[in-house]
């Protein structure tokens, strides 16, 4: 069995344990914009006022009363419907949030799945190439012993010094395939990691670029979900100025309050007593309270802006470098495959045959073949820059245009 790329996707997002929290996260902020909209809890008081000190006699004086008192506090304007709105727009950043965090996972995991594939293509083109470094080195030996074809005791020392350098890139690309399955497993989990990916890169890294990649404007790039995020923080920063108005604006509060008088000593009735009344506070002295706090709301909405402005240049300029990136592979790709190697293998064939003839150095074979051997590693450490890159392309133009398919429960346990 081995490692497919979209499998691997799949198995990341899947296992993100970051989607979930953002689920959680989600789900409690609009559970708290339910609460943000609610009116204060009233306040009940219980009492007894008048009480006369020299007895402490319920019935002694006319004033002494048992009291039961009510009250309600009503916030300043329309601060709770904001309060509650500026929630839901919190909340609202999760599904942007969570698109994004999905793509750069899928990018996260193509740059590693290719580094895992990449090191183990180039182990398999120098376990594929040693059997010629032993054959030459069996040759030169043969040559030496029968000293039939001018062959020189260097020339042994040479295959074996070459054939411990092979091997000296072999353990040091085994360790670079350990160090990124571990990477790897990090997302798909150590014993996925493990397995051996495909031969073959996915042909979905293979394709040429959009034809309308250079149309990659701003008016594009707002649909990236990191912006459209930015976005829902932008609405939040604009209720945080209305909520800041509010301040100006009184809070009002009202009251009531039941007092029960007890008999008079000589048994007479009294009459029990009511109070109501309606409070609020006065807004006057602006000037180091609510004229700083409308500042400071307003400056963070115009930092959020700028925020703004700083992320689509930014996704800008990276897809456009990686777009100059992938373009000037694709031309050394295409040199090394349809020139370079094939030109490279002749020279080597060619070089062996002159030293299996008496009439080349055997050291010149050596050399075009190791120059063989490291163009075809160097091809497939291209194509794999080429597939890290276009997946980096396709993350900084993600279009979110469309609801976030992330549903409040796709990622509850």
């Amino acid at each position: 069995m081995k490692l497919e790329l979209t499998d691997v996707i799949n198995v990341a997002i899947m296992n993100d344990p970051w989607l979930r929290q953002s689920v959680q996260v989600q789900g409690a902020l609009l559970e708290e914009s339910v609460a943000e909209g609610t009116l204060p809890d009233p306040r009940l008081t219980l009492g007894a006022a008048n009480l006369p000190t020299d007895t402490f006699d319920t019935g002694q004086e006319a004033m002494t009363q048992a009291t039961i008192g009510f009250a309600q506090r009503f916030p300043r304007g329309d601060s709770r419907q904001l309060a509650s709105a500026k929630t839901k727009q919190m909340a609202g950043m999760q599904p942007f949030l969570r698109e994004n965090r999905r793509v750069r996972v899928m990018e996260t995991v193509t740059h590693l799945w290719l580094e895992v594939w990449r090191s183990q293509q180039s182990i398999q083109l120098i376990e594929d190439n040693r059997g010629l470094f032993e054959q030459l080195a069996d040759v030169a030996e043969a040559g030496y012993t029968s000293a039939s074809m001018g062959a020189r005791q260097q020339d042994i020392i040479r295959a074996s010094l070459e054939l411990t350098r092979l091997q000296d890139r072999l353990t040091a690309l085994h360790s670079q395939l350990a160090s990124s399955r571990e990477s790897l497993g990090e997302w798909i989990g150590p014993n996925q990691a493990r397995l051996a990916v495909t031969d073959d890169v996915p042909p979905q890294l293979l394709r040429g670029l959009p034809l309308d990649w250079a149309e990659t404007r701003v008016d594009a790039l707002t649909r990236h979900p990191s912006i459209r995020a930015t976005d829902q923080l932008i609405d939040v920063q604009a209720i945080d100025v209305d909520l800041a108005h509010q301040a100006y604006r009184p809070e009002w509060s009202v009251f009531a309050q039941y007092g029960y008088r007890d008999r008079a000593p000589n048994g007479q009735d009294r009459a029990d007593l009511f109070s109501v009344g309606i409070g609020f506070d006065l807004p006057i002295f602006t000037g180091n309270r609510q004229d700083r706090k409308l500042n400071a709301a307003a400056a963070r909405l115009e930092a959020a802006k700028t925020e703004r402005t700083l992320q689509i240049r930014g996704l800008q300029a990276r897809a456009r470098a990686a777009v100059a990136r992938i373009e000037r592979l694709d031309e050394r790709i295409k040199l090394y495959e349809q020139t370079l190697l094939p030109q490279m293998e002749q020279q080597a064939s060619a070089a062996l045959t002159a030293y299996n003839n008496d009439d080349g150095d055997f050291a010149e074979a050596v050399r075009a073949r190791i120059a063989e051997l490291n163009a075809s590693v160097e091809l497939t450490q291209m194509v794999a820059e080429r597939g890290k890159n276009l997946a980096s392309f396709r993350y900084l133009t993600t279009d979110s245009s469309e609801t976030p398919s992330f549903s409040l429960t796709q990622y509850q346990d």
